[in-house]
């Protein structure tokens, strides 16, 4: 079988969630099934660290998309082209883009909705691009994929499709996040806080992943405990609200901004770290709960949309809305190691539901169901 992908978000250096979700299930997948060929589409010169295996190919389509004009002529002309071309039977699209006229079998994985739920996070012509073509897509596509039951309902509601075109397939964690010594955890926050214990928030910081009311949550904490707060992901969104919340701040002086982390970075980071929090508004999955399940990491995280479903009963959860509620979270996991112990022996467990390999595995069994609605 000659199974097409869209991997035009595996950049090394520059990969966010759904490009490390393509890069990692992709490589458990191909070397699980060595007798298949898998055609990696990309939109420019892919490194050679993406070519995992004897049975992938890799071809390089034009125009590089990264605005939705040049997204457009890329699936709805480059890709749907390639792949009569290169003979594909069944196309497997990470991110969920498609060609709208697709001649043979296509499994979509939409990750999320948060694009029509939560506003203020795109620029406006995605934003359009989005809300006007991800119900097309998940509706021609011949299956979908998503990374929660949360989402798959989600997906079936707003999209008007049925549940039973919807598969489940989850997220994993890169084999870097695991527990450090504590002689690398004193090593850490030595080189980034002068030693001094902290929290620490992991995003890409956008509006719905609502930076400002952990802000405002740690000042308050501040004023009682020697913590700091380090955030670590890109600044892409910075309006009123979240800068009105920072120059509020008594101890603004104790948050470090360290931006983009690469992997080996982020691990050493959440490891030493007294604890995540992660008060999003709105996820599909929130891999930074699992990744700190890995790396044994106490996590307080929002007790909305799929974030229940992936921490179980090992965080603590709280309305992400309620300043005193994070600020009253952080405080108890300060106050009690015995409480910070046991959160982690709970993660401990709640991490052996998901895996790269699982992820594969389920994957695998969506794109057997595409191919059998032929």
């Amino acid at each position: 079988m000659r199974i097409g992908v869209n991997a035009r978000l595996m950049i090394e250096g520059k990969m966010d969630g759904i490009g490390w979700f393509a890069s990692e299930s992709l490589r458990c997948m191909v070397a699980a099934h060595p007798g298949d060929t898998f055609v990696f589409f990309f939109d420019r010169k892919p490194s050679p660290a993406f070519l995992f295996a004897d049975n992938v190919q890799s071809v390089v389509l034009h125009p590089p998309a990264r605005h939705p004009i040049l997204w457009c002529i890329f699936f709805e002309w480059s890709l749907w082209r390639a792949l009569r071309r290169h003979r594909i039977d069944v196309l497997l699209s990470p991110d969920g883009y498609l060609p709208l006229r697709c001649h043979i079998p296509t499994l979509a994985v939409i990750h999320d909705l948060n694009f029509e739920h939560a506003k203020g996070n795109l620029r406006p012509s995605h934003q359009w691009y989005m809300k006007h073509f991800f119900p097309r897509f998940a509706r021609c596509a011949t299956r979908v994929a998503t990374v929660s039951e949360y989402s798959r309902r989600d997906i079936a509601s707003t999209y008007h499709i049925p549940l039973n075109k919807i598969d489940v397939v989850y997220d994993g964690a890169h084999a870097a996040y695991r527990p450090r010594t504590e002689d690398e955890n004193r090593s850490t926050r030595s080189r980034y806080t002068a030693g001094a214990h902290y929290i620490i928030f992991i995003s890409t910081i956008l509006k719905r992943k609502n930076l400002s009311t952990l802000l405002t949550a740690f000042d308050r904490v501040r004023d009682r405990h020697d913590i700091r707060l380090v955030v670590v992901g890109s600044r892409v969104w910075w309006q009123d609200e979240l800068k009105d919340a920072y120059d509020a701040m008594a101890h603004a002086a104790d948050v470090l901004f360290l931006g983009h982390a690469d992997t080996s970075e982020l691990s050493l980071l959440l490891s030493a770290a007294d604890a995540l929090v992660y008060p999003s508004l709105f996820e599909g999955f929130g891999i930074p709960v699992l990744e700190a399940f890995y790396a044994e990491t106490a996590v307080i995280a929002s007790n909305t949309t799929s974030i229940p479903e992936v921490a179980g009963d090992a965080a603590l959860l709280v309305d992400p809305r309620d300043v005193g509620a994070i600020a009253d979270a952080i405080e108890r996991l300060l106050l009690s190691p015995s409480l910070r112990d046991e959160l982690i022996q709970r993660g401990r467990r709640q991490r052996t539901l998901f895996s790269w390999q699982r992820t594969a595995s389920l994957l695998w069994q969506s794109l057997q169901q595409t191919i059998a609605v032929r």
